[in-house]
């Protein structure tokens, strides 16, 4: 098995962490790509305009005509260090959260934080006027905004449970949390106001989310069952075939079962002289099918 194949296998029966980081560097990757050949070729400008395809404007009417990038802009990076911290944190804080939470409410969660994050970025930057000036020319992007609401939302589930922090030692994971928010939300809010703005609002849905569930109500659900409804237009349903059969006699169905037996017996005995390796991809599926 490949490289390819490999991550193609891991994907697949992987849970949504693991889908989550797939997707988040698999679309960096084919960014760099991007950029490479646009630099290459000197189609420079290229370069914008698929940051710009992606990312999440404030200006309303570039976002009427480019509605998907609500969704496709927390999936996107274009920083080698901006993936790289949040695959991290997504990757530490999504662990803690399956332990508490399903895979389904992990890929709500991330998703709606993301919704929240670009609501109050495009919210705030047609409302304040410190930031309206800069609306025509303002995209954001990167997966900053879902992963605080995971991050949040775990952290004020269980505020004290340990995580080990390098050099210190065992913290409370709310204070990594709170920390974490802080330096990358509020600490020098004239830099990257909008990626800041972002983060608020992911980690107000966050502490939203596990407030509600706290007190009976899980939020996400709905937004569960709608993904779930969406997904199944995509996937293939298997057509159930309706066969009649002869009844077969008591002796004929002996007869059978044992020229299967010996099949299996044969089989066996080639495994213990040359190994499973050895068999044909025909006799691995008998002994399959017979080992059910």
């Amino acid at each position: 098995m490949n490289i390819i194949d490999e991550i193609k296998d891991s994907f697949k029966t992987g849970n949504n962490l693991t889908r989550l980081i797939y997707i988040n560097v698999g679309i960096f990757l084919l960014i760099q790509l991007f950029i490479i050949f646009s630099r290459l070729f000197g189609y420079d400008e290229l370069i914008y305009s698929i940051v710009k395809f992606l990312a999440v404007p404030t200006y309303l009417e570039s976002l009427a005509t480019h509605p998907w990038t609500v969704f496709s802009y927390m999936f996107t990076h274009k920083d080698f260090l901006h993936v790289l911290f949040n695959i991290l944190w997504l990757y530490w804080f999504g662990r803690i959260f399956l332990s508490y939470f399903s895979e389904r409410q992990l890929i709500s969660v991330y998703i709606l934080g993301g919704l929240w994050g670009a609501f109050l970025y495009i919210f705030s930057y047609n409302i304040f006027p410190g930031l309206q000036s800069m609306v025509a020319d303002s995209y954001a992007l990167g997966a900053s905004a879902s992963v605080m609401a995971i991050v949040i939302a775990v952290a004020f589930l269980v505020p004290d449970y340990k995580v080990y922090v390098v050099l210190i030692g065992p913290v409370k994971i709310i204070y990594v949390a709170l920390i974490g928010f802080v330096l990358s939300s509020l600490i020098d809010f004239s830099v990257n106001t909008g990626g800041k703005i972002a983060h608020i609002g992911g980690a107000a849905f966050g502490y939203y989310f596990t407030y509600r569930y706290n007190h009976g109500k899980d939020i996400s659900m709905w937004f569960s069952t709608f993904l779930d409804k969406f997904l199944s237009l995509f996937r293939r349903e298997r057509k159930m075939k309706v066969t009649h059969k002869k009844p077969v006699s008591d002796y004929d169905y002996n007869k059978q079962k044992n020229s299967q037996q010996k099949e299996v017996d044969r089989i066996l005995d080639k495994i213990s002289k040359q190994g499973y390796d050895s068999l044909s991809k025909e006799e691995k599926e008998i002994l399959f099918r017979m080992g059910k």
